[in-house]
């Protein structure tokens, strides 16, 4: 827990510093009066030293306080209230999507190479991740069929159910070109698990005291090599929820990625920072989840801890 908080810190931090050097001034970027510009600076502490800035900021985060947008003139924090929840939603059903279709797809790859399923799937899996998903989501699913919108979900101005039917069709094709890629990237991580775990004396044992090969191999085998999957597992959580950056921003879905983007245009430092932060605090929930769920599957990891 240590170790988060001292990544929501550095990442953020970063950021912060970062968009400070970038050249350009917030204020110029989305223009107006030099006057106004000056005193809205002023106003946000924007024309003090970046170390007074700095600090300032820190003190503020600490009550979850990140400071004014100037891009959007409102409180971050209510920005990222308000994105937040859609990239979680992104996130988690991309996640969903990626495990059930590539731990199993793993298990089958893994287990029986040369069957001509198993050679089906890691050809599809290889496929997936050469090609980037975008590609795949876009082409075939918008251009082609036009069964689902590529983009324009704005949940402002509606109550709960036209947000839940809209969100539906906007939904799957984000989901798909952000879970397509993490499950063939588990599919090729739980085939060589599963491999070497056939090969282990217990798994041998199991099968001798009459354990049919299926029970084995899915009941038996199947927890063993979840070790190496659930190892990685932290960093694609984090990854997911804090990084579908291009997704939200190609398909126009209203999350942190598009957001951040703005920032960055925009020169937005405390906004930038804010988005940083957030995204940082998933990766930190995704590590911790990981280990919770390691220790869960493998004890033996306690001792080693």
């Amino acid at each position: 827990m240590l170790h988060a908080v001292l990544l929501v810190l550095t990442v953020s931090s970063a950021a912060m510093v970062l968009v400070h050097l970038a050249p350009g001034d917030s204020l110029q970027e989305i223009g107006g009066d030099p006057a106004v510009a000056a005193a809205e600076r002023a106003r946000l502490g924007l024309d003090r030293p970046f170390i007074a800035q700095y600090s300032s900021w820190l003190r503020r985060a600490a009550v979850l306080d990140f400071g004014e947008s100037v891009r959007f003139r409102r409180p971050v924090r209510t920005l990222l209230r308000e994105r937040i929840p859609n990239t979680i939603l992104l996130g988690s059903l991309a996640l969903l999507l990626a495990i059930a279709l590539g731990v199993p797809a793993g298990v089958v790859t893994g287990s029986a190479p040369r069957h001509w399923l198993a050679r089906m799937l890691a050809a599809a899996s290889l496929l997936l991740v050469a090609t980037p998903p975008l590609v795949t989501a876009l082409l075939l699913l918008a251009a082609l069929t036009g069964w689902l919108p590529a983009g324009g979900f704005d949940p402002r101005g509606a109550n709960l159910f036209e947000v839940t039917a809209t969100a539906l069709r906007y939904l799957p094709l984000p989901v798909i070109a952000l879970g397509l890629p993490i499950a063939a990237s588990i599919e090729r991580l739980q085939s060589a698990a599963i491999e070497e775990v056939l090969g282990e004396p217990c798994l041998a044992a199991a099968r001798a005291r009459g354990i049919s090969l299926q029970r084995a191999t899915w009941v038996h085998a199947l927890r063993l090599s979840l070790t190496p999957v659930l190892g990685v597992m932290g960093i694609v959580i984090g990854t997911v929820l804090s990084g579908s950056f291009a997704v939200e921003i190609v398909m126009s879905w209203p999350g942190l990625g598009g957001l951040m983007y703005q920032a960055l245009v925009a020169r937005d430092t405390y906004l930038a920072a804010g988005c940083a932060a957030a995204g940082d605090v998933f990766l930190a929930v995704g590590l911790v989840a990981a280990d919770v769920a390691l220790m869960a599957v493998d004890p033996r990891t306690l001792d080693t801890a």
